[in-house]
């Protein structure tokens, strides 16, 4: 590239050379005693075989053509991870010249015999990541959020008394997770009456919160739901994070009966057929900014 080569004496005597010459043992042979001047029988005949193999005449003085012509000297001051340029004697000033375009890149001359060299590069590509800590890798994943809870269960629980309670608390705990096997859905936690549950998709988690909203209503009881998606922190098997404590707001504003969502999933479901109310837009505590959050239409 002329970004890291400089303008080439001789380029257009090169592209005739490949042109006229390209395919041919001598002109291979020539260009294995550039890479390496002290290339034994093998090298030459390895060397020999694989450009052979490599490019067509055509192909050969295309690439060559666009390496040459390709300038990416603008791009190189954008580049953000750490940066190791290897070069050789005859390069030295085209490639510290590139080294100086990249921020905090690191400079190394090695020997420009090919044996050397070889020996040199894993080496130094070693040393250079191992003197570098590693930023450990987020475990994150994309996930839709289901909260669901039971509307007045305080109360609910005081009229029946505790053992007709616990018989309904058992029936509706049967008709949620008969739901979220049928959608498809995972549930993470199940805490007194409320579940918490995450889906690969957004559209699957409304329908399976309506069809447990109507499930668990011919069991008369009111439900609240609220789904969202985002960005979930994973330990060990379980999902965190504020995505997930925006799932639970959501929830919470729920009306009885209702199934409420983010801003985030009614754009993610364009198109799928479902329609929303608006709700206005709320403060969700622990949950900087202001959402906008919607309604499932049941119509």
């Amino acid at each position: 590239m002329r970004a890291l080569r400089g303008d080439l004496p001789g380029a257009h005597r090169g592209a005739r050379a490949i042109r006229e010459r390209w395919g041919s043992r001598g002109y291979f042979e020539e260009q294995a005693g550039v890479i390496n001047p002290t290339a034994d029988d093998e090298f030459i005949d390895w060397f020999v075989t694989c450009q052979r193999f490599c490019a067509s005449p055509g192909a050969a003085l295309t690439f060559y053509r666009v390496y040459g012509e390709t300038d990416l000297r603008e791009m190189l001051p954008t580049i953000r991870v750490p940066t190791l340029v290897l070069y050789g004697a005859s390069m030295r000033e085209q490639m510290l010249d590139l080294a100086g375009r990249i921020k905090g890149a690191r400079a190394l001359e090695i020997d420009e015999n090919f044996a050397i060299r070889f020996r040199e590069i894993p080496r130094e590509v070693e040393a250079f990541i191992s003197a570098r800590q590693v930023e450990p890798v987020p475990d994150t994943v994309l996930a839709t959020i289901l909260f669901t809870d039971i509307v007045g269960s305080t109360d609910r629980a005081a009229k029946l008394g505790d053992r007709a309670w616990r018989d309904l608390l058992h029936d509706h705990h049967m008709a949620v997770r008969r739901e979220l096997a049928r959608f498809r859905g995972e549930e993470l936690d199940t805490a007194g009456d409320g579940f918490f549950a995450v889906f690969d998709g957004p559209a699957r988690a409304i329908s399976c919160a309506r069809s447990i909203v109507t499930a668990v209503g011919e069991l008369g009881l009111d439900v609240r739901a609220g789904v969202h998606t985002g960005e979930c922190e994973v330990h060990e098997g379980k999902v965190a994070g504020i995505a997930v404590s925006m799932g639970a707001r959501v929830s919470a504003a729920a009306a009885p009966g209702e199934v409420l969502v983010s801003s985030t999933v009614k754009d993610l479901v364009a198109g799928s057929g479902i329609r929303f109310e608006e709700r206005g837009t709320h403060e969700l505590k622990g949950v900087p900014g202001e959402w906008r959050l919607f309604a499932v239409d049941e119509a």
